[in-house]
C-alpha cells in the first residue's frame, strides 16, 4: 500500500480509548507506587557506603537523577489528563478560514491529496492556500485544479516559518488552518476544532499528527511509537494543565493572537515550540483535541528519521533561554522545561552503555564492590514499575521498537546538545515524505560503532575470567548490543527491503489461515 493510499485510510487509533477514566485511575496508583519505589531506591542509592570510583558514581547519580525528573514530570503529567467527551462543540459555522499548506520540493503525489482533502473541510467558508517555496510550475498546476490559491515567494527566508508569516500577510480571515503537505484532513476537521475558539482567550487548538503508514513501514512504526505516546497520556495530560503546546501541523490558530505575536519567529529550527511559549506569556490559551483528525507520513528511512530528531532536539535546547527569560506561570514553565529537557536523555544513554565497558576494561565500577550485589534488588522494582507505568499511559501503542530506536538514536541528543552549547546556526531541513530503498549504515555508525565497543569489551572480560562481577557485565552489556541493534535495524536492511519482508510475512500468514481454515472444513 502506498504513502498515498494509507493517508486516506481509516486510523486505527484513538489518543483518548473508551477506557480512559479506569486507566487514570490505574496510573494514579502506579504512580503513587513509582513514588514510594523511588523513593526506596535513592535512599539506598545516595549512601556514601555506596560510593566506589567518585567520579562513575557521581556520572551514574547524575544520570539517575535526570530520569528521575523526566519520570516525575511524565507521571504528573499523564494523570492530570481531564475527562474528555468526543461531541462537536458549537462553533462560527460562517467563519472564514484560511488553510495554509506549506511545500518545498515535496512530489506533487504527495501533497495532491492534502490540497484536496483540505478544500472539502465542512464547517467554515474554506480558502486554501498552496504556499510553494520550491518554486514548482507542477504546484501551480495542482492549486489551479483544486481552486485553492497559489503563494510564491522570490526569497525563501524563515524557512516554513517565514512561508507562513508571508502567507499571513496576503490574507485575510480570522482563523488560520496549519498542515504539512503530507497530513491529509479529515472533512470534519473545523468542525471538531472551531468550537474551542469561543473561548476568546484560545489562541490555538492542537490535534494529534497520525503517522498512518506505521503499519507499512517498520521504522515509521518504531517512530510511531513515540509519536503514539506523546500524542495519547503526554498530550492530553498537558491539555488538562493548559500546557499544550503547538506541534506544526494539524493544527488551527487564531489569526489575532499569531498578529499580536507578530507571526511565527523564523530564527528557530522549531518555530512552533517557541512559538507557543510566546503565546502562553502573553496570557493567551491553548486547547487539545484528542482525536486523529488528519492522516500524515512517518519517516520511512533512518536518514529521514535522523534529520527529523536532531532539528526537534536542536530547536528544543535552544529554547531553554527563552523559557528562563519569558514570563509563564510554574505549571507551563515546568511543562516547557520537561519537553525540552528530553533531548538530553541520550547522555544517560551513553553513560549507561559505559559502565560495562569501563568495568569491564579497568576493573573500575560506580558501585562500591561490597554494595553492589545489592543494586538489582533496589533498582529493579523501581525500574520494572516505571516500564510498566508507561505501558498502561501508552496504552499497548508504545512498543520496544520505539524504545529502542530511541535509544540507538542517543548520539543524536549528544551531538545536537554541543551544537547548541557552540551556537551553531542549524539549517531548517523539511523530512523527506518518501523513504529511499537501500540500507543506510552511515546514518546510525556511532550506535554501530557502540556496538562493537560492547562485543570488544564483552569478549574481552569472558576471555579474562568467568567471575560473577565479569558475567554481570557481559550480560548488561549484551542487553545494550541488543537494544541498539534493534534500533539500527531498519537502516541495515533498507526501509523498503524492510517493508516488502513484512508484507510477505503478512501475506503467509495470510495463506496460512486460509489453508487452516480449508483443512478444517474438509475435516468437518
Amino acid at each position: 500500500m502506498s504513502g498515498r493510499d494509507v493517508r486516506l485510510s481509516t486510523p486505527t487509533w484513538s489518543p483518548l480509548p473508551a477506557d480512559w477514566p479506569r486507566r487514570r485511575l490505574r496510573l494514579i496508583l502506579l504512580v503513587a507506587l513509582n513514588v514510594l519505589l523511588a523513593a526506596w531506591y535513592f535512599s539506598w542509592l545516595v549512601r556514601p557506603e555506596r560510593v566506589g570510583m567518585p567520579l562513575l558514581f557521581g556520572l551514574l547519580l547524575a544520570a539517575e537523577t535526570f530520569n528521575l525528573c523526566q519520570a516525575l514530570g511524565f507521571w504528573w503529567t499523564g494523570v492530570c489528563g481531564k475527562r474528555w467527551i468526543a461531541a462537536v462543540l458549537p462553533y462560527p459555522r460562517l467563519a472564514d478560514v484560511d488553510v495554509f499548506v506549506p511545500v518545498y520540493g515535496e512530489p506533487v503525489e504527495i501533497v495532491e491529496p492534502t490540497i484536496a482533502a483540505a478544500a472539502r473541510m465542512r464547517g467554515a467558508n474554506v480558502q486554501v492556500w498552496l504556499l510553494d517555496d520550491g518554486e514548482s510550475d507542477a504546484m501551480k498546476a495542482l492549486a489551479e485544479r483544486h481552486d485553492a490559491r497559489y503563494l510564491r515567494r522570490e526569497q525563501n527566508h524563515g524557512a516554513k516559518a517565514g512561508n507562513i508569516n508571508n502567507a499571513l500577510r496576503h490574507s485575510t480571515a480570522p482563523y488560520v488552518v496549519v498542515l504539512d503537505s503530507d497530513h491529509v484532513p479529515h472533512e470534519s476537521f473545523l468542525q471538531k476544532t472551531l468550537g474551542h475558539m469561543t473561548d476568546k482567550r484560545v489562541a490555538f487548538v492542537q490535534t494529534p499528527q497520525y503517522y498512518a503508514n506505521h503499519a507499512v513501514n517498520p521504522l515509521a512504526s518504531a517512530a510511531w511509537a513515540q509519536q503514539a505516546l506523546f500524542f495519547g497520556a503526554i498530550a492530553h495530560g498537558k491539555d488538562g494543565i493548559g500546557a499544550t503546546f503547538c506541534c506544526g501541523t494539524n493544527v488551527l490558530f487564531r489569526r489575532e493572537a499569531l498578529d499580536a505575536i507578530g507571526g511565527f519567529p523564523e530564527e528557530s529550527l522549531t518555530e512552533d515550540f517557541e512559538l507557543s511559549i510566546e503565546l502562553h506569556s502573553r496570557g493567551w490559551k491553548s486547547a487539545y483535541v484528542p482525536e486523529v483528525l488528519a492522516n500524515g507520513l512517518g519517516p520511512e528511512d533512518m536518514a529521514s528519521y535522523v534529520s527529523q530528531q536532531q532539528r526537534w532536539a536542536r530547536g528544543c535546547l535552544s529554547a531553554f533561554p527563552k523559557i528562563v527569560r519569558t514570563r509563564l506561570p510554574l505549571r507551563l514553565r515546568l511543562q516547557y522545561f520537561l519537553s525540552a529537557m528530553y533531548f538530553l536523555s541520550g547522555w544517560t544513554v551513553l553513560i549507561y552503555m559505559s559502565f560495562p565497558i569501563v568495568r569491564i576494561f579497568s576493573g573500575e565500577q560506580p558501585l562500591a564492590a561490597a554494595t553492589a550485589n545489592q543494586f538489582l534488588l533496589h533498582f529493579g522494582p523501581y525500574f520494572a514499575c516505571s516500564l510498566l507505568t508507561v505501558a498502561v499511559a501508552g496504552g499497548g501503542a508504545y512498543s520496544f521498537g520505539g524504545f529502542a530506536l530511541a535509544a540507538a538514536n542517543f548520539w543524536v541528543h549528544i551531538l545536537s546538545t554541543l551544537m547548541t552549547i557552540a551556537r551553531r546556526r542549524g539549517r531548517f531541513v523539511v523530512t523527506p515524505k518518501q523513504g529511499v530503498e537501500g540500507p543506510q549504515p552511515r546514518t546510525v555508525l556511532p550506535a554501530l560503532l557502540m556496538t562493537i565497543a560492547l562485543l570488544t569489551a564483552a569478549g574481552y572480560g569472558l576471555a579474562q575470567n568467568h567471575s560473577p562481577a565479569t558475567l554481570n557485565n557481559v550480560a548488561f552489556a549484551g542487553l545494550h548490543v541488543f537494544v541498539l541493534m534493534t534500533g539500527v535495524w531498519p537502516a541495515l536492511v533498507g526501509a523498503r527491503a524492510a517493508a516488502r519482508a513484512r508484507e510477505v510475512e503478512r501475506e503467509r500468514a495470510q495463506r496460512a489461515g486460509i489453508s487452516a481454515q480449508s483443512e478444517a472444513r474438509r475435516a468437518a
